[in-house]
């Protein structure tokens, strides 16, 4: 060590600073305690800012707090999705068809015309002309049929067909060629038996009526029931209901395949009377009002009239729609207009033989698959 005391301070000063400390005057003559305690703050100064800063402490993230407002409203989300991916599944999926998946499996949107078969001589119901004009209320009720498949009526094509011809769906055109049609709708009544019949499927009944009789004006008594025809030639159609009620009573029967034809074997005198449905005899009285009488035969059994739509199963559905909507929707009058105008107008020239009930029979809702965007059943 030096005799001054400075060798091992200053080595010891120069390992803690990068820089040697001065030494400090001691007291006495050459400096006072104020010099030096002046002197001591300066030297700390000068190493405090010559010291590099110290490292900062690491930031570190508090741990997450559980939201449970957050988790109810993920889990909400998550219901809602579900829940709307098993609506669309329903909807889109499995299930009835809908509208457009039955227009698809009839064919319908493929056609260009649409062929109906309808009867040709029965006033009131489905009659042609003189000028080529059909009329009538199985006529108006096509045309119904027709407006909501999407036709136009200048695209329904009428062609007249005979009673058998019905259960084929065969109709013959004005040059007696035969043409295959889509719909019947040819006063033609709902049977079990028909039902059964290959190539046979109805919709729900447009029309209720019953049978009755007509004789020629004047020259029968008063007729009540079909016993008072016993022994006497009744005519109807082949392949009709009311043939089976007039045999039973013991009428002899005889068959034709026009009604019309009745007609003329009557006003020739070679049978007796023509009985069928009342829709259809009310027609023949209100027309020649002086030519027949119309007698009501107080029968319990009621005829339904159906569309036959053949095999097309995806038809018949489309056709219950339109008799549905034409039921319930107070808007729809159209099957009130047919019924006023061909039916109800025939009521006073038939006195009280009943024509055919004057509200429309109450259809079954079809089985439909109505997408949310839709409105099928109004």
């Amino acid at each position: 060590m030096n005799g001054d005391g400075t060798g091992s301070e200053r080595s010891g000063a120069s390992g803690r600073f990068a820089w040697p400390l001065r030494r400090r005057t001691p007291p006495g003559p050459e400096g006072t305690a104020e010099d030096i305690a002046v002197q001591d703050v300066a030297e700390r100064e000068a190493a405090d800012r010559r010291l590099p800063p110290p490292d900062p402490e690491p930031l570190v993230d508090p741990p997450p707090r559980f939201n449970l407002a957050m988790f109810r409203l993920a889990a909400l989300g998550l219901a809602l999705v579900l829940t709307l991916g098993l609506g669309l599944a329903r909807v889109f999926g499995g299930g009835p068809p809908s509208v457009a998946d039955l227009r698809a499996q009839s064919g319908v949107d493929t056609w260009t015309v649409l062929p109906i078969g309808v009867k040709d001589d029965q006033p009131g119901t489905a009659f042609r002309d003189e000028t080529g004009v059909w009329r009538g209320f199985d006529v108006d009720v096509a045309y119904m049929i027709a407006e909501d498949l999407g036709f136009r009526r200048d695209d329904v094509r009428f062609y007249g067909m005979e009673s058998e011809d019905r259960l084929r769906m065969q109709a013959v055109d004005l040059e007696g060629n035969r043409v295959p049609v889509k719909l019947v709708v040819a006063s033609f009544s709902i049977t079990p038996e028909r039902e059964a019949a290959p190539g046979v499927t109805f919709s729900e009944p447009y029309l209720f009526t019953e049978q009755s009789l007509i004789t020629l004006h004047g020259k029968h008594k008063p007729i009540s029931t079909l016993r008072d025809l016993r022994g006497k030639t009744v005519c109807s159609l082949s392949a009709a209901t009311s043939v089976t009620a007039p045999e039973n009573a013991g009428a002899i029967v005889t068959s034709r395949n026009r009604i019309s034809e009745c007609f003329a074997d009557l006003r020739k005198s070679d049978v007796d009377a023509v009985s069928t449905d009342a829709a259809i005899l009310a027609g023949y009285k209100a027309k020649y009002p002086k030519e027949f009488d119309h007698w009501d035969l107080g029968l319990d059994a009621t005829e339904a009239y159906g569309v036959n739509v053949g095999d097309n199963e995806a038809l018949k559905k489309l056709v219950d729609l339109t008799l549905y909507r034409s039921y319930y929707d107070p808007a729809d009058d159209r099957w009130e207009k047919a019924f006023q105008e061909h039916l109800q107008s025939e009521a006073k020239a038939n006195g009280k033989v009943p024509i055919a009930v004057a509200t429309q029979p109450r259809p079954e809702r079809p089985d439909i698959r109505e997408l949310p965007w839709e409105d099928v059943f109004k």
